[in-house]
């Protein structure tokens, strides 16, 4: 038998295609959380489209676009896949979306399939992605392509929580933070997220928490997009605490299984907006402290 043939191409992404792909990033997501009765991860094609932007301008993302080559869609942009690459250990995959109108057609797998072989002809240690638990086939999808489920994953939001932590402060992380937080990182995970901290810290969303001088966790920033790393639980509720305003998109993203921290979040007035799922691919230590991923990994 011959290659299956497809009536879309994939190419590399440009900062040209940021318009059309937020459109259909805000579509996708809405058509599959309205399906399912969620929430809307994002409120507006405006959002999306500044996300689109975010991704197709960074180096550290890798973008691939799908582009119709049939009849009159001939050119028509129908789905786009990224990869975070800001790591040289772990590379995290998404948003990964396909126009509503031109799924089942075999799009979004083929979307998968290229970003793990780019994974592996970089020799990346491991992949990683969350996905929203109710999307039944995104996740039998992703198993399928030799994923492994590893955590479920909860997405917070609510009224900043103002608790003070006992022997914690917090403060905006500098350049200068930055080897102290990898080590925090690499203690916890067995990897650092440089790339990820340093650019929360030129966005300005970047903090990091002190017991005394020495600095015991971090956050790029509390965000959906945004990850989160602590010596103990006390660290990351110092940093959820240090909010001043709703957190960042849908929410902070808490282990469940972390049941202390899951459980104060919820104590403090935090609701539960729905669950995801951590799934990997390759190198995957479990976790030696306290943690929140970001949406990407």
């Amino acid at each position: 038998m011959g290659l299956p043939e497809y009536d879309f191409r994939l190419r590399p992404g440009k900062i040209d295609d940021a318009d059309t792909i937020g459109k259909i990033i805000f579509e996708a997501f809405s058509s599959i959380a309205d399906k399912h009765g969620f929430q809307r991860e994002f409120p507006s094609v405006d959002v999306c489209r500044g996300l689109a932007c975010s991704f197709l301008s960074n180096p550290g993302f890798y973008s691939v676009i799908a582009e119709s080559t049939n009849g009159v869609d001939k050119g028509r942009l129908v789905g786009s896949n990224f990869l975070d690459e800001r790591s040289n250990v772990v590379v995290g995959v998404g948003p990964i979306t396909v126009d509503p109108n031109y799924q089942n057609k075999g799009t979004g797998r083929q979307l998968m399939i290229h970003v793990l072989e780019r994974a592996k002809r970089k020799n990346c240690p491991a992949v990683r992605l969350l996905q929203a638990s109710y999307h039944n086939r995104s996740l039998a999808l992703y198993a399928s392509l030799g994923f492994e489920v590893r955590e479920p994953v909860s997405t917070m939001q609510g009224k900043p929580i103002r608790d003070d932590i006992p022997g914690k402060s917090v403060r905006t992380a500098t350049e200068s933070d930055v080897k102290s937080c990898n080590a925090i990182c690499k203690a916890v995970h067995g990897h650092d997220r440089n790339g990820e901290l340093k650019d929360g810290i030129r966005e300005g969303g970047a903090k990091v928490v002190l017991q005394g001088d020495k600095i015991t966790g971090y956050t790029s920033g509390l965000a959906y997009f945004n990850h989160s790393v602590g010596l103990t639980n006390d660290d990351l509720k110092a940093l959820i605490s240090s909010a001043t305003g709703n957190y960042g998109g849908p929410g902070i993203l808490v282990p469940t299984r972390n049941t202390q921290l899951f459980r104060w979040c919820l104590d403090n007035g935090l609701r539960l907006v729905h669950q995801l799922t951590l799934m990997t691919i390759g190198l995957y230590n479990e976790p030696a402290g306290s943690y929140m991923p970001s949406i990407l990994y």
